[in-house]
């Protein structure tokens, strides 16, 4: 009995420490697979000795989010959590030949929101499902919120903060510490929500999917219905399916299961959810510490486990690290052909006891979608770190990073100026402002670079003497490389100020490109290159960004990717500046967080698009300050007033100076 107790009592810790990481944004402590099969552990050995803790993940609502910074408030309705099941027969059960709805149960962080006399009035995290934290000051950062709705009464709405796969995978691949990286887009939907910059945040495409209206002064009985006002009123709903028979309840099931495992899902869902279509039927359950029996029925798939043989570790670069992937004997996992899995960093490797060749491994799909190595069953021989980097031959070291209690190893190139290192690089270089090349994404260029067919910017216009070897990589082929060969063929006239922009030289955006273009064209800027001549006297460059360009152009590898970058491209003409545009003559100075324009570059573009010119300091010369805190006692505010000059918000600037093209 006293193995038992103290059996009881890890788990409790272990649970709820991971529990917390999740929770919060940090690194993830267990996947969730082990997370679920130490509860059930944990409910077994609860059952069997009626030892039970206060704070055991069976008896707490489980959430942590609440240590988020900010104020603190009380839920108006509390939010609590739903009871779960891996078995069909169980929601049949409860749904006792009642019309239900199913819907995702998705992967990301609850949030509330109240709206009154039609404005968006409080913005709450779930928390502790009793008292949440205020973030309603990014409103304008989360994707989905409606500021402004038609209905005047009282309104509470529950939704899902997620990130989508697609932005996880792009965001992960440009952070250059390993110790910052994200394992999950969950933990990175609640590190974002962490965050303090809301330009950043709404750059990290946060979407809130509305999936319960809590409240509403009017009578609104049917879920259904009251599901499709909150479409009718602008808010991004969850996705749902009416299901009016019990017998229907497992095809419909199986059905949505094959969307996660087809890949049709790109919002990270973690189960299924069922709920009664009558909300005063739901309404009169009893409640219980955890939950209201009537509230919602979880649905969590069973991870299907499959064994394999390690064939072999993959070392794969990237801009900080150097990771192994297991490469294993294809096997058929949740309907796909599985081959490969991330092991993550050495410490994975050291956890795990994977070994060398003919190692048995147990894979699942993780939430069915990322395969994921759990443990091994049979561990033979031993792996081999590599001491040099695959991708440039320089020699590797192994870096120890401490975080908490947890300590982990990573495994780096010494060369700073190794290919793999310069994703940020590849990925400007064909960005909207840069090449433009739509469907290269950095994850495609890193594994590019890591099959040596990409070494400088040039090697893309010669992507298409790889493409047999490329069609044969999962999930590219025939149509991809022909969209790809498209996007690069159709990018090789640019314009100058594209060009200078896409090279991605220390501290010069686009706005400096556009003054080094505008003032003696690119024909005297690559000349003062090679000539080793400053740009110190074009207005708004200065000595530290001159010294900065000659300083790139010195460091040999830059000169050679310039130079075989010279022979695949031409030039476009360089437009004269709008004379006749709506801010034609007029000089601006932006200030502050903007919210209808992705950042401030944005809004700076279509004012100089437009005939007008920005400047970083109000003066005399200034016409108007943009800065949506009208009552800001900021330094350029308070100047602005003592000049006189208009102080205008985004909404004000949009009206005054959008023009009327259709």
């Amino acid at each position: 009995m006293d193995n038992k107790l103290q059996r009881i009592e890890e788990l409790v810790k272990k649970l709820n420490d991971a529990s917390y990481a999740y929770y919060n944004g940090l690194e993830e402590e267990i996947s969730n697979f082990e997370w679920d099969a130490m509860r059930d552990e944990l409910e077994t050995l609860e059952k069997e000795t009626g030892y039970i803790l206060s704070n055991s993940p069976t008896q707490v609502v489980g959430a942590y989010e609440d240590e988020m910074a900010g104020i603190k408030e009380e839920h108006e309705y509390p939010a609590l959590s739903l009871a779960k099941t891996k078995l069909v027969s169980d929601l049949v059960k409860w749904a006792d030949h009642r019309p239900v709805w199913l819907s995702w149960k998705l992967d990301g962080l609850t949030i509330v929101l109240t709206y009154d006399n039609g404005l968006l009035s409080k913005i709450l995290t779930r928390g502790n499902g009793t008292i949440g934290t205020n973030i309603t000051h990014m409103k304008y950062a989360i994707h989905g919120i409606p500021d402004k709705i038609s209905y005047h009464g009282h309104l509470v709405v529950r939704g899902e903060a997620t990130i989508s796969y697609d932005d996880f995978e792009r965001l992960n691949d440009t952070i250059e510490n390993d110790e910052d990286k994200y394992s999950n887009p969950r933990n990175l939907a609640a590190g974002t929500l962490g965050l303090d910059d809301l330009n950043e945040i709404k750059k990290r495409n946060v979407w809130c999917n509305a999936f319960t209206l809590v409240h509403i002064d009017d009578e609104i009985v049917s879920f259904g219905d009251q599901m499709s006002y909150l479409d009718q009123l602008g808010f991004n709903t969850v996705e749902r399916e009416r299901i009016d028979n019990d017998d229907l309840i497992g095809e419909v099931v199986e059905r949505w299961t094959h969307k996660v495992e087809n890949g049709e899902m790109r919002i990270p869902v973690d189960g299924l959810v069922i709920c009664y279509d009558d909300t005063i039927y739901a309404a009169g359950g009893t409640v219980t510490t955890h939950h209201a029996t009537r509230g919602g029925y979880a649905f969590k798939w069973q991870d299907e486990e499959m064994t394999s043989k390690l064939k072999y570790i993959e070392w794969s670069c990237a801009a900080s690290s150097i990771t192994p992937v297991s490469v294993f004997d294809e096997i058929q996992l949740e309907g796909t052909t599985v081959s490969r899995a991330s092991l993550c960093n050495l410490s994975e490797l050291e956890r795990l006891h994977i070994g060398g060749k003919g190692s048995e491994l147990v894979v699942i799909k993780a939430n069915k979608i990322i395969p994921k190595v759990v443990r091994v069953n049979e561990t033979v021989g031993q792996y081999t770190i590599p001491d040099i980097c695959p991708v440039c031959g320089a020699k590797t070291t192994i870096h120890t990073s401490t975080k908490g209690n947890r300590i982990t190893k990573t495994l780096h190139c010494s060369n700073t100026d190794c290919i793999a290192k310069k994703g940020k690089n590849f990925e400007r270089f064909v960005s909207k402002n840069g090449f433009d090349m739509d469907g290269l994404s950095i994850k495609t260029m890193l594994k590019f670079i890591n099959l040596g067919y990409i070494h400088t910017y040039s090697d893309l216009f010669h992507l298409k003497d790889h493409f047999n070897e490329i069609k044969t990589l999962e999930g590219f082929g025939e149509k991809s490389c022909s969209n790809m060969n498209e996007a690069i063929e159709s990018r090789r006239e640019i314009s100058p100020v594209n060009f200078i922009y896409a090279l991605s030289i220390p501290m010069i955006g686009i706005d400096a490109a556009k003054k080094i273009v505008h003032t003696i064209g690119l024909d005297a800027f690559l000349s003062n290159l090679k000539s080793s001549i400053g740009f110190d006297d074009i207005d708004g460059i200065g000595p530290e960004k001159s010294h900065s360009i000659l300083e790139w152009y010195q460091k040999p590898f830059n000169q050679q990717n310039l130079e075989l970058l010279l022979q695949e491209v031409t030039f476009k003409l360089v437009e004269e500046n709008n004379s006749q545009g709506v801010c034609a003559g007029l000089t601006f100075v932006v200030t502050g967080n903007v919210y209808t324009y992705k950042n401030r570059k944005e809004l700076q573009a279509y004012i100089e698009s437009q005939g007008g010119k920005c400047v970083s300091a109000v003066s005399n010369s200034t016409n108007y300050l943009i800065n949506n805190d009208l009552n800001s006692t900021s330094s350029k505010n308070t100047k602005a007033k003592a000049l006189n000059i208009p102080i205008i918000d985004e909404t004000t600037f949009n009206e005054m100076f959008h023009s009327n093209e259709s």
